[in-house]
């Protein structure tokens, strides 16, 4: 009779959780309920597209990955976005070195419509570019406004990629899309990085470091949009890791500050960086937005335009949210808006 009490209690304490009425700062006993609802909801597939934040008692990456394929099999197309236009192309040798390309509708710019390329999440370890949280909303949304849309796989921690390892991965997948834009009705020279979680600090330390981009290809770009990412300065970050995560942190960005550094976005920013927009989340214990306004600061003082969009959202709806109408889209098509006129004629539509 105890024990079914007890599970009665840890269910609506779980549910409380979920439904964000507990405080943040109910203790060690309600953050481990918190941990394990997160990674109940990813395992019944409702957030497969970003596992990497979702509970996993510090597992290895190749352990988590596992439980995520298990995961995934269970769920099998549950989280299927849509199709793209053009799927699987191979912007190099391994096998998943590949990316989709979602075309724009109806009548495109002079010159070719501008393009979105979408970086998903996955804790560094897990995730997959066709999962609706990643392209279903956004597809929608920018699609019919003459947008092309383009979702990037790349090699995981468990394949042998650190994150510095996964930034060249993304920079060639950019350069890719930016020597084949013309032929999907794109044009390269109005190109938006966008990535949510350990993508968002992906495409934030491309767009960061000068050297991966000229050793990758990169050309240009008109922004850069980090949606929630959890390491924008790597050095600041691994103190306050969340304790199921810090095993995965370690073998993303290693043990040693110089290693954090390398893959830092905030120590790796120039000016040869453009425009940056730090979507955060104000629900996290970790203070993402913290981060997101040092990186703004410093890129504003360096002249490099700069800005931070606090959200009362969790990590899975900064990323499964955009697209949908409302504030939050808005809030970030107004960054999009000053890149450049085109993008901000279309997205007037």
């Amino acid at each position: 009779m105890i024990s079914r009490r007890r599970h009665v209690a840890v269910f609506l304490l779980s549910v409380c959780l979920a439904a964000g009425l507990m405080p943040a700062h109910a203790g060690p006993i309600a953050d481990m309920l918190r941990e394990r609802a997160q990674q109940r909801s990813a395992e019944n597939g409702d957030d497969l597209s970003d596992l990497g934040g979702a509970g996993g008692n510090a597992m290895s990456c190749a352990d988590w990955s596992k439980r995520v394929k298990r995961a995934e099999a269970r769920n099998a197309g549950r989280n299927a976005g849509p199709t793209p236009d053009f799927p699987d192309l191979a912007y190099g040798d391994a096998p998943l070195q590949k990316l989709d390309v979602f075309r724009a509708q109806g009548p495109s710019a002079a010159g070719g419509a501008p393009v979105i390329v979408m970086v998903h999440g996955g804790g560094w370890c897990v995730g997959d570019k066709g999962g609706a949280q990643i392209t279903q909303n956004k597809v929608a949304r920018w699609s019919p406004k003459g947008f092309v849309f383009v979702t990037v796989n790349y090699p995981m921690v468990g394949e042998g990629s650190d994150a510095i390892a996964q930034a060249h991965h993304v920079a060639r997948a950019v350069a890719y899309v930016q020597t084949h834009a013309r032929e999907w009705g794109g044009d390269p020279a109005k190109l938006i990085l966008m990535g949510h979680s350990a993508g968002a600090h992906l495409v934030s330390l491309v767009n960061a470091d000068a050297q991966i981009r000229a050793a990758e290809g990169v050309r240009p770009v008109l922004g850069t949009i980090s949606l929630d990412a959890g390491a924008i300065d790597v050095v600041v970050q691994m103190p306050h890791v969340y304790p199921f995560l810090k095993a995965r942190y370690r073998e993303a960005f290693g043990d040693n500050e110089a290693g954090w550094i390398a893959a830092s976005p905030f120590h790796k920013l120039d000016r040869s960086a453009a425009p940056w927009l730090g979507v955060c989340s104000t629900k996290r214990k970790d203070d993402p937005c913290s981060q997101a306004r040092a990186y703004a600061d410093k890129s504003n003082a360096l002249g490099i335009h700069a800005a931070v969009l606090p959200q009362p959202k969790n990590h899975g709806a900064i990323n499964k949210e955009l697209g949908t109408a409302g504030d939050y889209t808005q809030g970030v098509e107004a960054f999009m808006a000053t890149l450049d006129p085109v993008v901000a004629q279309l997205l007037k539509r």
